[in-house]
């Protein structure tokens, strides 16, 4: 017999969190997110709910747990796209569409409570929160940034009715030619030098959120704001990827352009990878892996792109190829093998063209469904 839940008890959160790291143990391509930032969305203060409302549902067999869903009504995503949708996220079950279905009905039943039309997914409270179910490239080792998945799963929710809504492709970044790299540099030179930009490295991050951390989170918002899914910032939600970046961030992989105003004109951020050094804890940053953490920024193997960023005032300046031969640069330093680009729309034709500058190959394809209620 099969029993669906809300989530409620001290318990019932732990099942929750633990589901997923008891679903894919031993799993070599399943990376965690980290425990302590997972275990936020049961704070009734956390700063996502000031702009949102969810519910958590644990499905049990047999008193046995085998699956999870919650449901967002996130509101100033509809608000800002005029919809009237629920967003599902943190699904994860096992193979069977039984448990899939009831998990998907109690998601849809409280969407329609809200009074709401669609259910979209998998989409988490902004897009700073892993998102798209992986469909291709399920040999391929998760980036931290993004969530890995059993390739069941795209049955279990399209025989409930699902169909896509948009697909991300990600993509290994490799070094550039030598003759690609000096004619990137050539142009960026005649660009940087015609229009006064100039490119900031810091000692720092402390420095660079000190000085430039409003400017940055301001451009985020002005650049991708037209992007699927996005959601404005709020102050805390501010607050919370500052903490994050002083964990993750080094340096040496933040690089910010300013204009002849000092105004940042283009930024670009990469994360050295930390897949490997979190897979074993199940997240928890245990003293082991804060060394293997520290370890993996200071000697990476591999970089995940983060953010690339444009002011509209510079969209045609050819700006942004200085951040482009940055990337280019960083893969010729210490042991890095390739970038993971992590998300991209498919039908962003912009950063799509642009990775045709280097040696590329597309390795993971990830889809956001959506159903009418």
């Amino acid at each position: 017999m099969i029993e669906v839940r809300e989530v409620k008890t001290k318990k019932e959160q732990k099942d929750f969190l633990n589901f997923p790291l008891r679903l894919y143990k031993n799993n070599q391509y399943f990376v965690p997110p980290l425990y302590m930032d997972e275990k936020k969305i049961f704070d009734k203060n956390y700063f996502y709910y000031q702009t949102s409302k969810a519910i958590y549902f644990n499905a049990y067999k047999d008193g046995k747990m085998v699956g999870r869903i919650s449901a967002i009504l996130q509101m100033a995503s509809n608000e800002k796209w005029n919809k009237k949708q629920v967003r599902f996220t943190r699904f994860d079950s096992i193979d069977d569409q039984e448990v899939a279905d009831l998990l998907f009905k109690h998601a849809e039943d409280w969407a329609r409570k809200q009074g709401m039309e669609e259910i979209i997914g998998p989409l988490g409270f902004s897009d700073f929160e892993r998102e798209g179910l992986l469909i291709e490239g399920f040999n391929e080792l998760s980036t931290f940034e993004e969530q890995y998945n059993y390739d069941y799963y795209q049955r279990l929710i399209e025989n409930n009715g699902y169909q896509k809504e948009v697909d991300w492709v990600e993509r290994k970044i490799y070094s550039a030619s030598e003759e690609d790299e000096k004619r990137v540099e050539r142009i960026v030179n005649i660009i940087m030098k015609r229009d006064g930009f100039k490119l900031l490295t810091f000692k720092n991050t402390d420095e660079i959120i000190k000085n430039y951390g409003d400017q940055f989170f301001d451009l985020v918002d002005k650049t991708y704001t037209k992007l699927f899914g996005t959601v404005p910032f709020i102050e805390d939600q501010r607050k919370d990827i500052i903490k994050g970046f002083k964990l993750l961030l080094s340096p040496f992989y933040i690089r910010l352009i300013v204009d002849k105003n000092n105004e940042l004109a283009a930024f670009g951020l990469c994360f050295p990878s930390i897949s490997k050094a979190v897979q074993k804890s199940g997240g928890h940053l245990t003293i082991p892996t804060i060394i293997k953490i520290l370890k993996a920024k200071k000697h990476p193997e591999i970089i995940d792109l983060g953010l690339i960023g444009v002011s509209e005032k510079y969209l045609h300046s050819g700006v942004a190829w200085g951040i482009f031969l940055e990337i280019m640069r960083y893969l010729h330093t210490g042991n890095i093998k390739y970038c993971e680009t992590n998300l991209n729309l498919e039908d962003n034709e912009a950063i799509q063209n642009n990775w045709g500058r280097f040696k590329n190959v597309l390795h993971k394809r990830r889809r956001c469904y959506i159903k009418k209620l």
